[in-house]
């Protein structure tokens, strides 16, 4: 993939407008089928592109990220306003949301908060993402057919679709049939990049030519026949605060859908210099976007796979690529609103089946399915979730699912191994004993994260020293910068026990972070200063000099035994 400049350079110029002006092309009809996706009028699809995407551009930590409407993103506005489409607040209560999802993006990415895109599980977004790009294609059957069902679940009204043929608007299925397969066969050409537009003209062209000449007929739909596409720039306004409350849950789950798709866009290809994008930057750029294409009435947007890759094989050199496409789309709203309205609903329809279908990755899911049970029914409730449920609580059920997992994970993944010193002064590594040896010494090692969970469970794996007799145990804790008072309060029972039948435990490996914290809890009480090991550069020091220290600490207590031995003999 080519490398792309952050700095404007006029040498780039002429690529770089190049670059805008076809991925421009590509995202208009995504665009106007993202605004009809979300039951509003098409034109704020256009406007969250003409205000949203050039900030971006400019803002974004990735240099080439290309941020736009997305099929996710859409179905989630439309459930979120569902409340208010056709009625006089659809224009304030779509203001209103897309910029608290901004505000919201842009308070994340203040609070240098990137990271916690890593703690949503895989299956968790895989499950969701083709639940969203079913919902995309079913979403399109009343403008593949002309048949409105009567139910509003998407997968009812499909299945109600199918059972009636019969009330299909015949032209309608033609100009969808006619797209698809153009879109399809063009796809296979030189004119690959510009399918889709090129597929969308000449279907409403054919369109608008059998509405003239099937005059008996029902007309096919255009798209100024469900709205009106004002010429020039949109007029700032305010959100409506009394919607706040209604729609803060929504907003947040937008919110987190397009942070999570872009941050899957910008960790594919890193920036100019080979590093990858910072996420919490990302989150700002695409918080200052929305918040500001919802003061302009667009729809709120995100990173876009499709589009990025569009605008890097187009030739960009730099991130102003992304603000000329911004700038064309402005262009072309202002000088050709009426040409839009000429668009065929049928033609966006079956572009949006397509970019649905696209959005599936059946590779993701083959991987997800094979890898075990978990992650098989973890992709399954959350896909079926998707289906029926509001995206919001969708979202809010896969952030749940996501979290249960990694505590779970975090629990079942703690491994304890013994290392076993050999006479070449090689280790071995083995599973650890059940049990401990009398008057012998085990070191152990801990795979796994210590916290809460992951403590309980080692305290049901470690040896049990009810049995023992002088055991001392060498507990490696090389890594962990800082544990938990679960695990503290493990470690101090697993000590008692030890020396209530005469043994001892060590410490090795230890951070001084974590020694700040054993002194302040107290827990040198119990296990003393001189049994914790700080961890040295050279791996393995710390334990050798524990064992060395153990080792003379059974002699003692061995030779203490054998003379009381000997005096309980002489009397």
């Amino acid at each position: 993939m080519k490398k792309i400049r952050s700095a404007f350079n006029p040498k780039n110029l002429t690529s770089d407008l190049i670059a805008g002006t076809t991925t421009a092309l590509v995202t208009i009809p995504d665009g106007l089928a993202s605004a009809i996706l979300a039951g509003v009028n098409p034109v704020h699809g256009l406007y969250g592109l003409m205000v949203g995407t050039p900030i971006a551009a400019l803002t974004l930590s990735s240099q080439f990220m290309y941020v736009a409407n997305t099929g996710a993103i859409a179905v989630a506005v439309g459930d979120a306003l569902g409340g208010y489409l056709g009625t006089e607040q659809q224009v304030i209560a779509l203001v209103t949301l897309t910029v608290m999802v901004g505000i919201f993006q842009l308070g994340l990415g203040l609070l240098k908060l990137g990271w916690i895109t890593r703690y949503v599980s895989n299956a968790v977004l895989v499950g969701f993402m083709t639940g969203i790009a079913i919902l995309i294609m079913l979403g399109q059957v009343p403008n593949l057919t002309g048949f409105e069902s009567k139910y509003s679940n998407k997968v009812v009204a499909s299945i109600d679709t199918l059972f009636n043929p019969g009330l299909w608007h015949l032209p309608t299925v033609l100009i969808s049939l006619i797209t698809l397969g153009l879109i399809v066969l063009l796809a296979r050409s030189r004119l690959a990049k510009f399918n889709m537009i090129i597929a969308l003209i000449a279907a409403s062209v054919l369109a608008i030519f059998l509405n003239g000449v099937v005059s008996e007929l029902r007309s096919i739909a255009l798209i100024g026949d469900i709205a009106k596409i004002p010429q020039g720039f949109p007029q700032p306004t305010l959100p409506d605060f009394s919607l706040v409350l209604p729609l803060l849950a929504p907003a947040m789950a937008i919110g987190l859908v397009g942070l999570i798709q872009a941050a899957g866009v910008s960790k594919s290809v890193p920036n100019a210099d080979g590093n990858y994008p910072d996420a919490s930057r990302d989150f700002i750029g695409q918080g200052l976007a929305n918040a500001a294409s919802g003061v302009f009435k667009g729809l709120p947007i995100g990173g876009t796979m499709s589009e990025t890759s569009v605008n890097v094989s187009s030739g960009a050199k730099t991130r102003f690529a992304s603000l000329f496409s911004g700038l064309f789309i402005i262009l072309l709203v202002l000088l050709f609103a009426g040409v839009i309205e000429l668009v065929a609903l049928p033609a966006v329809g079956a572009l949006l089946v397509v970019a649905g279908y696209s959005a599936i990755s059946f590779a993701d899911i083959e991987d997800v399915r094979d890898t075990g049970a978990g992650p098989r029914w973890t992709m399954i409730i959350t896909f079926v979730a998707t289906l029926f449920l509001p995206i919001q609580y969708a979202v809010l059920l896969g952030v749940m699912l996501s979290i249960m997992i990694y505590l779970y994970r975090s629990s079942t993944d703690i491994r304890l191994m013994e290392l076993v010193p050999q006479a070449d002064g090689s280790i071995i590594e083995q599973g650890a004993p059940l049990s401990l040896k009398k008057n012998d010494i085990t070191i152990l090692r801990t795979y796994g994260s210590l916290h809460f969970s992951g403590a309980a469970m080692l305290e049901e794996i470690l040896p049990s020293a009810q049995e023992s007799n002088q055991s001392v145990v060498i507990l490696q804790l090389r890594g962990l910068d800082n544990i938990g008072s679960t695990f503290i309060r493990v470690i101090e029972r697993y000590a008692q026990n030890l020396q209530a039948n005469g043994g001892k435990l060590y410490l090795t490996g230890v951070h001084p972070r974590v020694v700040e914290q054993l002194e302040l809890t107290e827990t040198t009480e119990t296990i003393p200063e001189e049994a914790i090991y700080l961890a040295e550069d050279k791996l393995g020091a710390s334990t050798q000099d524990a064992y060395q220290s153990a080792r003379a600490w059974l002699d003692d207590r061995n030779k203490e035994a054998s003379e009381a031995s000997l005096d309980d003999e002489n009397d």
